[in-house]
């Protein structure tokens, strides 16, 4: 997908209604509050020696970076939030809002603009080291914890 696609896909995500219940498909999640959908991928790493992760990473990067700069020209400058402490308040049992506590769980920070009513939220994410990298986008109505 180019920049301007994920622009498109992120002006839906600020207009469109939370559901009542979380609902999860293979790339997306909503919840009361929040939308958080996979703009991007790059190939997964469990068969990789090394040399694939460094060509998926600046994908990744020079994508993420092109977003946050399309962004950054609509709504100015972003907040850059760090999630290293809330995954470590969520591994201590404290319960922490969505989407919050999903992104705590696959990235270190998040770059926030405000969006009229709603924060749109902007990270690489990634589960665990063997999983591919993904260019997530989210719209939520809930303050960063």
């Amino acid at each position: 997908m180019t920049t301007a696609e994920h622009l498109d896909t992120i002006d839906r995500l600020l207009a469109k209604e939370f559901p009542q219940v979380p609902v999860r498909t293979v790339d997306s999640s909503s919840g009361p509050g929040f939308h958080l959908v996979g703009l991007s991928r790059t190939r997964g790493f469990w068969d990789d020696d090394g040399s694939g992760r460094i060509e998926a990473a600046d994908q990744i990067s020079a994508e993420y970076g092109a977003l946050t700069q399309a962004v950054t020209n609509r709504w100015g400058d972003p907040h850059v939030f760090s999630l290293g402490t809330l995954r470590d308040r969520v591994l201590e049992g404290e319960a922490i809002p969505e989407p919050w506590r999903e992104l705590s769980c696959g990235t270190d920070h998040v770059h926030l603009w405000r969006a009229g009513e709603r924060w749109l939220v902007a990270c690489v994410t990634q589960r665990d080291s063997e999983d591919s990298y993904v260019l997530t986008a989210g719209a939520t109505v809930a303050d960063p914890p």
